[in-house]
């Protein structure tokens, strides 16, 4: 692969402005290219788990039935979801990007968390009833795969929450939200 180099000998440009190196052996992908590697890709991932889209609305109906009737996090879902229909299909799209590499879905899930009055806790929650869900329905391939995922996507927005709220949560660390004290005033 060959790299041309523009070194600082360019005076007239700010080093923002300079660049660095660019690829000048092959042109930059097409889009039917781009899309004939996504189809392999996912077509690898669904040999190699068994996932197709009707372990993911399994997975994802499953989950979030044990979500409306979960006293911990069940609430918070709760007051911001009036209508299941959409959101269950918004999460299955969701889960065909994230287990597939589908790219189907297109929607920014960190603004959405951002103000929940969620924590660790909230997501430890999260994670143990998606994986008992996983396991319950998945064969253990596709369940080891989803909940890889989960991890990390609970671990991603975690540190958001925490970001969102002014704490910054170092390596290994987790966002506790600070809890008020019980007074006699409070009840």
């Amino acid at each position: 692969m060959a790299f041309v180099v523009i070194a600082s000998y360019l005076p007239g440009m700010s080093t923002p402005d300079r660049p660095v190196a660019f690829r000048i052996d092959r042109p930059a992908p097409d889009r039917a290219e781009a899309a004939a590697r996504r189809e392999a890709a996912v077509a690898r991932i669904r040999a190699e788990t068994g996932i197709d889209e009707a372990m993911i609305d399994a997975l994802v109906e499953g989950f979030y039935a044990k979500v409306r009737e979960d006293d911990v996090i069940g609430p918070i879902f709760a007051a911001h979801i009036d209508d299941w229909g959409p959101h269950l299909e918004q999460m299955k799209l969701f889960w065909s990007s994230v287990a597939l590499s589908t790219g189907v879905y297109q929607g920014r899930p960190m603004p959405k968390h951002l103000p929940l009055p969620i924590d660790a806790r909230h997501f430890d929650h999260w994670l143990g009833l998606f994986e008992a869900t996983a396991r319950e329905l998945c064969p253990p391939v596709a369940a080891e795969h989803f909940i890889v995922r989960a991890h990390r996507i609970a671990e991603s927005l975690e540190l958001g929450v925490a970001n969102a709220n002014g704490v910054l949560v170092g390596p290994g660390e987790r966002y506790r939200r600070p809890e008020t004290p019980w007074t006699p005033e409070a009840g």
